[in-house]
């Protein structure tokens, strides 16, 4: 080998700044990230929302009352509960005229539309007198409806009396009032996640009452990963889990009677009525958990499986390719039972 002058000097050189960069770069990719955490009260339940980044977000006030200002816009659209609410004052208008609604009740009642002519009917926004027969909602009845209740406010539920026009909507039947509990959060969980990527963090978590919608990686550079409730009645939200699933880049969205419901003349009513027969669910599912590329989505077909049951739900859902779907029922011997599309992966199941 013919030694050319220097030029041992001069690979020992590059040898050591390749090194050098090589453990630059390994540091870098091994230094800890940072998980802000924002959380506080919407919808009336919680929120939990997480940014991952390399340093703490500065001013993270500013962020919080972002977040906050979101969620305001979305009660102020679509909450029963404020009486100055688009959604209250669209309920009081008995006009036969167009009534001109904001894009965001718009957008909605239009999703809403879709899943209920998918599920012929099994989800219907049109149920606020309904829900109030049953006991929920701002004007709840005290007692167990008559039958002449329930045919009475089915008289005027029915998507098919909302009409989509280019300057709002028109009701075909001035007295069909909406109630969009079964989706708004779902909503307001993709519009608080929307805002946060436009301001170009990446790495995102964004729960509101166990609707969930995330992008990137956790703060160990793994993908999220989110409990699925044991459906315990009473029980609070993560104290006792049935598995966990990992999300990338997903939406994903649980419906169940076991937290959400009222006691009337010493009778368990839960929260999940179906609009077809005016009457709460009574099926052996316990709860239904739906994965899909928006909340909204997922939270509306999660209150529409709940209405189908099983049976019906599953050989739906497997024409929607867009949907993984994961049930828990009742056994015949009181266990829970899990059952899942096949792209519905669930860890540590107890099941």
């Amino acid at each position: 080998m013919v030694d050319i002058p220097g030029m041992k000097k001069q690979y020992q050189k590059l040898k050591a700044q390749l090194l050098l960069g090589f453990l630059l770069l390994w540091a870098g990719c091994s230094s800890p990230m940072v998980e802000n955490s924002f959380s506080s009260q919407t919808m009336g339940t919680t929120y939990s929302i997480k940014i991952i980044s390399q340093n703490p977000i500065p001013n993270p006030s500013k962020i919080q009352k972002g977040i906050d200002s979101v969620l305001t816009v979305v009660n102020t659209h679509m909450s029963i509960w404020i009486p100055t609410s688009e959604i209250s004052r669209f309920n009081r208008n008995q006009g036969r005229n167009v009534i001109p609604v904001s894009h965001h009740f718009k957008y909605v009642i239009k999703k809403s539309i879709e899943i209920s002519e998918a599920t012929g009917g099994a989800f219907d926004v049109t149920v606020y007198d309904l829900m109030a027969l049953w006991g929920f909602g701002p004007d709840p009845q005290k007692r167990e409806p008559l039958e002449k209740d329930i045919q009475h406010a089915i008289e005027n539920l029915g998507y098919h009396n909302l009409v989509l026009e280019p300057e709002g909507i028109r009701k075909k039947n001035p007295r069909t009032k909406v109630d969009l509990n079964s989706i708004a959060k779902g909503y307001g969980v993709d519009q608080v996640f929307h805002w946060l990527v436009s301001r170009g963090f990446a790495d995102v978590f964004v729960e509101i009452g166990g609707e969930v919608r995330c992008s990137g990686m956790n703060k160990n550079r793994l993908p999220w990963r989110v409990g699925i409730d044991h459906p315990n009645i009473g029980g609070s939200r993560g104290t006792e889990l049935a598995g966990v699933v990992s999300l990338e880049n997903l939406a994903m969205a649980t419906s169940g009677n076991y937290r959400n419901f009222i006691e009337q003349d010493g009778k368990i009513i839960g929260h999940t009525i179906d609009p077809r027969t005016g009457r709460p669910v009574e099926k052996d599912v316990l709860s239904v958990s739906v994965i899909s590329n928006s909340c909204l989505e997922a939270d509306g077909w999660a209150t529409a499986l709940m209405v189908l049951g099983y049976n019906k739900g599953r050989e739906l859902v497997l024409q929607k390719t867009s949907l993984q779907v994961c049930w828990i029922l009742s056994g015949s011997d009181g266990m829970c039972i899990i059952k899942r599309t096949p792209g519905f992966n669930i860890e540590n199941s107890w099941y």
